[in-house]
């Protein structure tokens, strides 16, 4: 028959309880002031480093030490080697000088971070680059590294967390300046969606409209419908300013296309007014703009080939192109006419 245990016989009377606390406490402390750095001494002094044999130490190796431990070789070798550069900075002795239980005087429990991967993944060359980058945002590595090796919870995030599709976004933009494979994947997706395909096109015609502003209100140059660069009009120099202004003072995630097209609207009409008003100006516009359009029919013609126009001859094509000289005859009496009535 087996006795039932009394409760208060488990419990320790009351100067052990108290001995128990006071090293608990005592150990909380010491891990708080040192935290990681306490496990890696112990590491340090019982393992042997790599070139010592095991005549030559008391200390064993990485695999002894772990199965004591009963952890794996891996975390054992972590703890190892963030001992090891810490040592090459100087914070720390090296493995050579410690031995067996020895006790040494411990760096802060924050810059355990600095030196301690706490993942495998760290010390690919992908890890490297990760870790580089993390400590170059001000962040701890493992986190970086942890969201790294679980893009199903990255994509998860992203899916449900604006603020973590911006910051996203902002880091895809970052990295795309540097990575031309990365640009054409992003292009092929653009034009293969029908929606961002549209979006870019709005984006971008905004983007030349504020363009056109900021050109007049930044240079004091201006554009005009026919095609001249000439200087802007005070005031229209003075309107492309506020309204630059005000879209200046746009939060990034605002929409600029109403803006930036009122602006637009707002300074090509006080342009075409200018025009209209200066006689010498409007002249000099009708001039460009009729050399411009003579270029692109010169060029029209000077593209069809009539050299195999036999295949497909039509009755309409002679019609067409009859009307057409007839055309450039009229224009060429009438400028001749206007040229000797001017002489």
């Amino acid at each position: 028959m087996t006795l039932a245990t009394d409760p208060a016989e488990t419990i320790p009377a009351p100067s052990d309880a108290d001995d128990l606390v006071t090293r608990d406490a005592r150990e909380f402390g010491a891990y708080a002031r040192t935290g990681g750095w306490a496990f890696g001494l112990k590491v340090a002094r019982s393992v042997r480093p790599g070139g010592q044999g095991a005549q030559e130490t008391p200390k064993v190796s990485a695999k002894e030490f772990a199965a004591l431990a009963d952890c794996s070789a891996e975390r054992v070798m972590r703890y190892y080697k963030a001992w090891d550069r810490a040592a090459d900075d100087g914070m720390v002795p090296h493995f050579e000088a410690l031995a067996p239980g020895q006790e040494v005087e411990l760096p802060d429990a924050d810059v355990w971070s600095t030196y301690y991967v706490a993942r495998s993944s760290a010390t690919s060359e992908r890890g490297t680059a990760i870790t580089e980058a993390a400590e170059a945002e001000g962040i701890r590595p493992t986190k970086a590294l942890e969201v790294a090796e679980n893009p199903t919870a990255l994509r998860a995030a992203i899916l449900a967390d604006p603020s973590t599709a911006r910051a996203a976004r902002q880091a895809l933009l970052d990295r795309v300046r540097e990575d031309p494979d990365l640009q054409a994947e992003l292009a092929r997706d653009v034009v293969r969606t029908d929606d961002l395909k549209k979006a870019v096109a709005t984006e971008s015609r905004s983007a030349d409209r504020i363009g056109y502003v900021r050109q007049i209100a930044e240079s004091g140059q201006v554009r005009t419908p026919a095609g001249q660069t000439i200087d802007a009009p005070a005031d229209v120099r003075q309107e492309a300013e506020r309204h630059l202004s005000l879209l200046d003072e746009l939060d990034d995630d605002e929409d600029t296309g109403g803006w930036a097209t009122e602006a637009y609207d707002t300074v090509k009409n006080l342009v075409a007014e200018a025009v209209q008003a200066d006689p010498e100006l409007r002249v000099q516009e009708k001039r460009t703009k009729f050399y411009s359009s003579l270029q692109k029919a010169t060029k029209a013609f000077e593209e069809l080939t009539f050299d195999d126009a036999q295949e497909f001859y039509e009755d309409d094509m002679v019609q067409r192109l009859e009307e057409l000289q007839e055309a450039i005859g009229s224009c060429l009496t009438a400028l001749r006419e206007q040229r000797g009535t001017a002489g």
